[in-house]
């Protein structure tokens, strides 16, 4: 798969779901910790000004976000390597994942000035792709670094961002932390009421299943 735009392929999937429709429905500790990741986000701590940007231009490219309705991922990422919550591990031939954040947001910064005379966050958008596509899928390291591994740490950050955030929850129909009230249909195609239904189950991007 190539780093491309989602969004060109992305037909509204669950048309009037929202999923904090169903925060009446949580207990105050779960509503708390949701609704808290909708408000203001800490300050940014551990990314410098030049690696936010850096950063953030990153994440709009690897979850194809833009500035009107993006998920605040940057803020939550540097939360994280802020107050070393990391995943517990790391590859052996790569460094703790903070450095690797650092040393990796140099490097891309390096490629873009080397291509295009300018810092990652300030190319255009395609520009930007070809430079992130070129790290996934080049021959050999990438600034010393395993390939693989380096689009491993960033998607793994991103990812887990992004989708603990309603917003995405939206995305994907998800309802949230059925918590206290849990869930009584299970089962494939088995909905709860306050669930919808996927509008067009069978465009899947990625799988030319397109209408």
């Amino acid at each position: 798969m190539t780093v491309s735009s989602r969004r060109d392929h992305m037909p509204e999937r669950f048309p009037g779901f929202r999923v904090l429709d169903q925060a009446a429905h949580w207990d105050d500790e779960t509503r708390s910790v949701v609704l808290s990741r909708v408000g203001r986000q800490p300050d940014i701590r551990f990314f410098d000004i030049d690696e936010q940007a850096t950063a953030t231009a990153l994440f709009d490219r690897l979850l194809d976000q833009d500035p009107e309705h993006r998920v605040p991922v940057t803020a939550m990422v540097d939360a994280r390597l802020a107050e070393q919550q990391t995943d517990g591990w790391h590859y052996d031939s790569m460094p703790e994942d903070a450095e690797a954040w650092r040393r990796t947001l140099a490097a891309l910064e390096e490629d873009a000035a080397a291509a295009h005379g300018r810092r990652f966050a300030s190319c255009a958008t395609e520009e930007q792709l070809d430079l992130l596509e070129q790290v996934r899928s080049g021959d050999g390291d990438w600034h010393s670094f395993d390939r693989a591994r380096i689009w491993s740490l960033w998607t793994r950050y991103a990812c887990t961002a992004f989708y603990s955030h309603p917003a995405a929850w939206d995305e994907i129909g998800f309802a949230g932390p059925a918590y206290p009230r849990g869930y009584k249909n299970l089962g494939i195609d088995r909905r709860e009421p306050f669930e919808v239904a996927d509008a067009h189950p069978d465009d899947l991007p990625g799988t030319g299943t397109q209408r």
